[in-house]
């Protein structure tokens, strides 16, 4: 019974612990959120595989500069008049044929196509790593915009949750002043409303807060039903400082971006498939060897023996003639070999062919397809060109703009300060005063709506200049973390 007891009053103060432990949301930090999203992002995936086809396509031009090697081969029956590929004659019976060839061939010169169709492939598959890294940053970039917007809402359901709790305590002071014949009842109806006001903006408040978890969970491909909750971060008005203008920013960027140097790369790839589709226009020189060989059964020669007799190496017996012993050797049949016939193998040792040999190719006109080719490749050179300007404009423009928003939100978030303070100070003061009846109910109410309208702004100034210098920081190459 006393095992009984222990046992029981450690499961029933363990169960609760267990069961709160697994319904607790997990505070998730930004590199947590950053990571996730990277490991589920379906452009990020589609980026890998973007990167090994060029990397497959890289190795192709890399193996175009060997000797190409085909080999074949073919067995035919051949039934009636036929010619024997042997003898070359015409033959009337049933007939086996072999035929076996392999030839290779090397290009020695075609106009430098193969070394600029290499390079091409190498910066084809940088470019594709860089665009890779363009949708690491795109996912990250978005993350923290959403994770920042969370912290956003979080802080505006704070404070709206505040208002809600301290007018709902002066409601509970009105009533008992108006209890007592302190306060006229339309002093405790209007308080009511604004209880009654306070929580709609709650609940809204509520729904934008879920909306922006809701919309980070779904950039982590993440089920709208995980429970989540972000980390706060600690953030001083110290911290919230701008070092570099947009010039210095946009100078290193230029060196960092990936889209930058994957639009460079671009235009290198594109400079050098025009020099590789110039080279259609020169001669090309290949180097080409091939053997073959044939087998036809109407070729074929027995092998022929012929038998005879030979005195076998073993005497019979004696003979004596005039007293002298002689042995008596009998006959014993023997075959001997005329003709080894001729097998298969010695025909096709003996029908082996072989040619090595310098062809050379010299375009005339083709239909102006080559030249067609080389407009063309010249034509997405210049668009290449365009799309590397128009790139690295979009980043200028992108710094300017977010430094100019990141220079007005560190002011906003300055004078927002000044004014939360200020409105504090001025709430505390109409409370006692309104307390003591100094002041009516709408005076009182106008300096608690003025003090949560001013921490919203704070809070909106604040968070703006957070995003907005991260992202200042992100294009000078610093890891973006709280």
């Amino acid at each position: 019974m006393r095992l009984f007891t222990i046992w029981f009053l450690t499961f029933i103060t363990t169960v609760p612990v267990l069961a709160q432990s697994e319904n607790s949301e997990k505070e998730w930090t930004l590199q947590e959120c950053v990571r996730v999203a990277l490991d589920n992002n379906l452009n990020v995936r589609r980026g890998l595989y973007n990167v090994e086809s060029f990397k497959v396509g890289l190795f192709q031009s890399k193996m175009a500069f060997l000797p190409s090697l085909n080999a074949g081969s073919s067995y035919g029956e051949n039934f009636g008049r036929a010619l024997n590929p042997v003898t070359n004659l015409f033959i009337n019976r049933n007939s086996t044929a072999i035929n076996m060839q392999a030839s290779s061939s090397l290009t020695l010169f075609n106009g430098l196509r193969l070394q600029n169709s290499f390079r091409q492939s190498q910066r084809d598959y940088e470019a594709s790593e860089q665009d890779l890294e363009k949708s690491r940053n795109d996912v990250i970039i978005n993350v923290v915009t959403l994770y920042v917007n969370v912290i956003f809402n979080q802080e505006l359901f704070d404070n709206a949750s505040y208002q809600l709790n301290s007018s709902q305590q002066q409601l509970q002071r009105i009533k008992r002043q108006v209890a007592v014949g302190g306060l006229p009842r339309g002093d405790e109806l209007n308080q009511e409303a604004q209880v009654a006001t306070n929580e709609v903006n709650l609940i809204n408040q509520e729904n934008a807060l879920n909306f922006s978890l809701l919309q980070l969970k779904q950039a982590m491909q993440l089920p709208g039903g995980t429970p989540m909750r972000v980390q706060v971060p600690d953030l001083q008005l110290e911290d919230l400082l701008l070092e570099d203008g947009p010039n210095v920013t946009y100078d290193i960027a230029l060196q960092n971006m990936p889209e930058i140097r994957s639009a460079m790369l671009k235009v290198e790839s594109a400079q050098l498939a025009l020099k590789a589709s110039k080279g259609s226009l020169y001669p090309r020189l290949s180097l080409n060897g091939s053997a073959a060989s044939n087998y036809s059964s109407a070729s074929d020669i027995p092998r022929t023996t012929i038998t005879g007799f030979a005195p076998s190496s073993t005497p019979l017996g004696l003979v004596n003639v005039s007293g002298t012993n002689y042995d008596v050797y009998g006959l014993e049949p023997v075959t001997s070999v005329i003709s080894e016939g001729y097998s298969q193998q010695d025909q096709l040792k003996d029908n082996l062919f072989k040619q090595v040999s310098l062809s050379l190719s010299i375009p005339i006109f083709n239909g102006w397809q080559n030249r067609s080719g080389v407009q063309r490749a010249a034509i997405n050179h210049e668009v290449a060109n365009i799309n590397a300007q128009e790139t690295k404009n979009s980043l200028r423009q992108t710094i300017e703009t977010a430094y100019n928003d990141a220079l007005a939100a560190s002011k906003s978030y300055a004078a927002s300060q000044k004014q939360v303070n200020a409105r504090e100070e001025a709430y505390r003061m109409a409370k006692q005063r309104f307390e003591l009846g100094a002041i009516n109910y709408f005076e009182y109410q106008i300096s608690e709506n003025d003090l949560f309208q001013a921490k919203s702004d704070l809070a909106r100034a604040k968070y703006n200049f957070i995003f907005k210098k991260k992202i200042l920081d992100f294009y000078q190459g610093k890891p973006i973390d709280y």
